[in-house]
């Protein structure tokens, strides 16, 4: 199975082997359409890289939360990386054994630890001394153990977009690398830990993979000091941040990433752990929208679509540039910026000077949407969150239905 699962046949685009016009018919637009074979595909991939090294992968839930998404993974054997309790209560129904989660996180509440603590997930990933005296003081009322992982910053640059670095000392991520061996010997003092792993993760969409190598050598360095004093540390986190291709560059595979790690790695004798995301489930999705009208403002050309910022946000937050193709295939180009509904300037889906030929009517698919399209999604102008397909093989089924606009009142207190 390819990498990438949306391609032409007969002059249609295909998600595997459904046409992405017989979707749009079916279920409307905004839609995300997504396939299980390149899930599949992107966690073999790291899997295979890192089959030198015992090791786990965990999905990084927030990149797309979707149940049936997570239950694809939960089935190839993978972990999960949780951010919140509601992120943890999906990642038990999708089906991932509370002892493969990683509760992470900076801002953690004394709520979601209880819940974590009931659940009996894997272990909590620390990330301040606040937190692990919190998470303490929880246990030992719950008169249970909490295993505990310290996440480091260890002040590495990852040369990736700011809002999704997390590895400087600027960032409100982690506890310096240098603060982690008195934490651990404090650990030793409370009651209700135990001190299980160490990691780190330093960002995302890192198209030059070389920051994690030098960060990983920082860790283990650490690690292994840790476990000289007696620190019985079982795994380190590596965290994830492994690029995928949204236009021409050709970014790092995880395969040159653990040739580097693996001799950094192998002689701690520890379980890795990795937190993949984007790289497993991007490009396995497509946002499919519908264009309404063609204007100009002086000289100024838009094409203006169905779903704008309220569906796919990382254009106008991080002004990120995705592929835009025509459902129906089309070699022509025009100037024109592609634009939504929404009411801000910002609602922008490409910034790209030129745009396919599309007219009103016809369908567009924002490719490698798969990650932070829908997580990220939002009812600003009262509009609903798109609908979410899955295509497994040959069949194309509804995953997340639109909401009607009576049901997204639901939950308002009526006047």
């Amino acid at each position: 199975m390819p990498e990438r699962p949306f391609v032409y046949s007969d002059g249609m685009l295909f998600c595997d082997g459904v046409p992405l016009s017989e979707i749009a018919d079916r279920f409307d637009t905004p839609t995300y359409v997504y396939s299980a074979e390149a899930i599949r595909f992107a966690y073999h991939e790291i899997d295979q890289a890192f089959a030198g090294l015992p090791h786990r992968i965990c999905y990084s839930v927030k990149a797309n939360p979707n149940l049936s998404v997570c239950s694809i993974l939960a089935a190839l054997g993978a972990g999960a990386d949780v951010t919140s309790g509601g992120e943890l209560v999906r990642a038990l129904r999708a089906g991932f054994p509370p002892e493969k989660i990683v509760f992470a996180g900076v801002g953690k509440s004394r709520a979601e630890i209880e819940q974590a603590l009931t659940a009996g997930i894997g272990h909590f990933s620390v990330e301040s001394e606040g937190e692990l005296r919190l998470l303490s003081g929880v246990a030992a009322d719950r008169a249970t153990i909490a295993g505990f992982a310290l996440r480091v910053n260890p002040d590495v640059n990852a040369h990736t977009h700011p809002y999704i670095t997390t590895g400087l000392a600027s960032s409100k991520f982690g506890v310096p690398i240098g603060e982690a061996t008195r934490l651990y010997r404090l650990a030793a003092t409370l009651p209700g830990l135990r001190a299980e792993g160490i990691g780190m993760h330093i960002g995302s969409q890192m198209e030059d993979l070389s920051p994690v190598v030098e960060a990983t050598r920082g860790l283990a360095h650490l690690a292994a000091e840790l476990l000289a004093q007696g620190v019985p540390l079982q795994h380190i986190d590596i965290g994830g941040g492994y690029p995928i291709t949204y236009g021409d560059t050709q970014p790092d595979s995880p395969g040159k990433l653990t040739t580097a790690i693996e001799p950094i790695l192998r002689p701690l004798g520890l379980l890795v752990l990795t937190a993949p995301g984007r790289r497993l489930v991007g490009a396995a999705g497509a946002l499919l929208v519908r264009i309404l009208y063609r204007k100009r403002n002086g000289n100024h050309a838009f094409i203006v679509a169905d779903g704008g910022m309220n569906a796919l946000l990382r254009p106008a937050l991080y002004r990120a540039q995705h592929r835009l193709v025509a459902v129906r295939e089309n070699t022509g180009e025009v100037q024109a910026q592609v634009v939504g509904p929404v009411c801000e300037s910002a609602d922008v889906l490409s910034f790209e000077e030129t745009t396919p030929d599309v007219q009103p009517g016809e369908l567009l698919a924002i490719l490698d949407t798969g990650a932070y399209g829908f997580s990220m999604a939002s009812e600003y102008n009262g509009r609903p969150r798109p609908a979410e397909v899955l295509v497994d093989g040959a069949a194309a089924r509804l995953v997340r239905r639109r909401q009607s606009h009576e049901e997204m009142m639901v939950p308002e207190i009526d006047l």
